[in-house]
């Protein structure tokens, strides 16, 4: 394929250049992170002006495939994970569907205590919760800060390997869990929460709010997860 566009063609020069890059990103001709030519070089290899190129460049990085960095030029995104929120499906397991390897760091895993929502959306006796929290990472990459918070019964997940799924670990038991409650809300990153996924801090993160329940119909945990929107999206 030459490289040269067609001016005569019905598509203008920056849609012919958007589907060009688009093409180079999908091949790997440009991994997810790599930078890809400056403009001065895209104007030579394709010819066609510095206007069309930025329109492109622009275009592309609307569409999340592209982003410019400050100084440094233009670089390819890594992929979004999306998660359907209909479905009840682990972190590791919406990973692996998309052909991306997890990975879990655990901050801590211990009895708390749970404040009063929480205290009521798993119909506790008292406050007594066992909390984990990690970072899930995608790729090697923080994209997630999870806190999730299960009744006492649970305590022995204290003891488990909890590097892998916990659905993975609750279906071990004979628990599943089956239908969750989402509430999506804007949240920004402190200090100590930057530093674990690597954002600037008071960068604007998802924040998701989960009552899950098992098979059962009984409140199995609630989960507060901080999320990167530059690496996750969600389907509703």
């Amino acid at each position: 394929m030459t490289n040269r566009l067609i001016p005569t063609n019905a598509e203008p020069l920056y849609r012919q250049l958007m589907a060009r890059i688009r093409d180079d990103v999908s091949s790997g001709v440009y991994p997810a992170e790599s930078q890809i030519p400056s403009e001065q070089e895209m104007c030579a290899r394709y010819s066609v002006s510095r206007v069309t190129v930025r329109r492109a460049i622009s275009e592309l990085t609307d569409e999340g495939i592209l982003r410019k960095q400050q100084g440094k030029g233009t670089f390819v995104c890594t992929p979004k994970l999306c998660r359907d929120l209909r479905d009840i499906n682990s972190f590791h397991e919406c990973c692996r569907m998309q052909g991306v390897t997890p990975g879990t760091r655990l901050i801590h895993a211990q009895l708390s205590h749970a404040d009063e929502r929480t205290q009521r959306e798993l119909e506790l006796p008292d406050d007594r919760v066992v909390e984990i929290e990690r970072v899930r990472t995608a790729d090697g990459v923080p994209v997630m800060l999870e806190t999730n918070s299960f009744p006492l019964a649970y305590s022995d997940l204290l003891q488990a390997d909890l590097s892998q799924s916990l659905y993975a670990v609750l279906e071990e038991r004979g628990i599943t869990p089956k239908r969750g409650i989402h509430e999506i809300s804007l949240h920004y990153a402190t200090n100590a929460q930057a530093r674990l996924l690597e954002v600037d801090p008071g960068q604007a993160l998802l924040l998701l709010r989960e009552v899950v329940f098992d098979q059962h119909g009984r409140p199995l945990h609630t989960s507060y997860q901080l999320i990167r929107g530059d690496r996750f999206t969600f389907r509703i």
